[in-house]
């Protein structure tokens, strides 16, 4: 009899946050190594799965539910207060974590935050960083930038918080349409802020899948501004597809992969874009062999699992 995994967040598969790709990543995964996977807890599931403790919409039930339900529960955590400026998140998950066997965090950056405020590290826990689906995000056939040829950033979300860094895309935007930027374009894939208005940048409305992997092998460096974000997908799907990151030094859980392959900066986003130019070719050398792997995450959940089922 296969062991069943119930997941309380059904995927959607339209453009949505990272979250829903992740379940929809990983439930494909656990399917093909033998796995039931459901999204209700209306047969008995040997595990569950929490990954938002906000019922409503396609998070199908919660902490509560779960509870009752008796089965061993993984808790992955993914989110925080100051990611969005919001006020209850880290109490609702402080509130969820009461029925989990075992704590997944998507950063160590994230791990601490929720040490610091409220996590008991003496509880069993993880950190298992993000990953795309390498059948989708891979760098094969993209570009690569020639010595004296334009390149071209990408960035891309399907948050219009201006966390995400709506003020360095403008400025970045603004840079290149005075010319101050001689030799960039930049391109920015999904929602942003009403108020953003765009002098240079190539846009493009909301994607997925294959579409969205396309237009990031079309560019040569991904650019990320979020702050204080617990991991995120963005950074990853775009490192998968050959591209060097240039990323927010307060970017959060960001900073552990893209300083593998890729160059910070706070104040001085012109200087940053100079230096990726002139590294261009070692970093894109180390993204081809450092990147995130979406395989790799799928394995470290799954044997998870079996040692909660043990």
């Amino acid at each position: 009899m296969k062991p069943t995994i119930a997941f309380n967040m059904r995927p959607q598969t339209e453009p949505w946050g990272g979250g829903n790709w992740w379940v929809s990543q990983v439930a494909r995964d656990l399917r093909a190594h033998g796995y039931d996977v459901r999204y209700d807890l209306r047969r008995s599931p040997d595990c569950v799965v929490l990954v938002d403790p906000r019922v409503g919409g396609n998070v199908r039930f919660g902490p509560d539910e779960i509870g009752r339900a008796g089965a061993r529960c993984l808790h992955r955590i993914n989110e925080c207060d100051l990611r969005k400026g919001t006020n209850e998140i880290d109490a609702l998950l402080a509130d969820a974590n009461r029925v989990a066997d075992h704590t997944v965090f998507i950063s160590e950056w994230l791990r601490d935050y929720h040490a610091e405020r409220w996590f008991d590290l003496e509880r069993p826990h993880s950190v298992i960083h993000n990953g795309a689906d390498p059948a989708v995000f891979n760098p094969a056939g993209g570009e690569q930038l020639r010595p004296g040829g334009t390149m071209r950033l990408v960035t891309h979300h399907w948050s219009d918080n201006p966390m995400k860094g709506f003020d360095v895309y403008q400025e970045v935007d603004r840079l290149i349409a005075a010319g101050e930027l001689p030799g960039t374009e930049l391109w920015v894939i999904g929602r942003w802020p009403r108020a953003c208005e765009w002098r240079a940048a190539r846009t493009f409305p909301p994607t997925t899948g294959r579409e969205l992997a396309d237009l990031l092998r079309c560019c040569h460096v991904y650019l990320t501004a979020s702050r204080w974000e617990p991991g995120g997908m963005h950074h990853v799907e775009g490192a998968q597809c050959g591209l060097p990151v240039l990323y927010h030094e307060d970017g959060g859980g960001i900073v552990e992969l893209a300083g593998r392959y890729g160059i910070g900066y706070r104040d001085d986003v012109t200087g940053a874009i100079g230096e990726m130019r002139e590294r261009y070719g070692e970093l894109r050398q180390r993204v081809l062999e450092q990147a995130p792997s979406g395989d790799e995450m799928c394995a470290a959940y799954r044997e998870l699992i079996v040692r909660l089922l043990s």
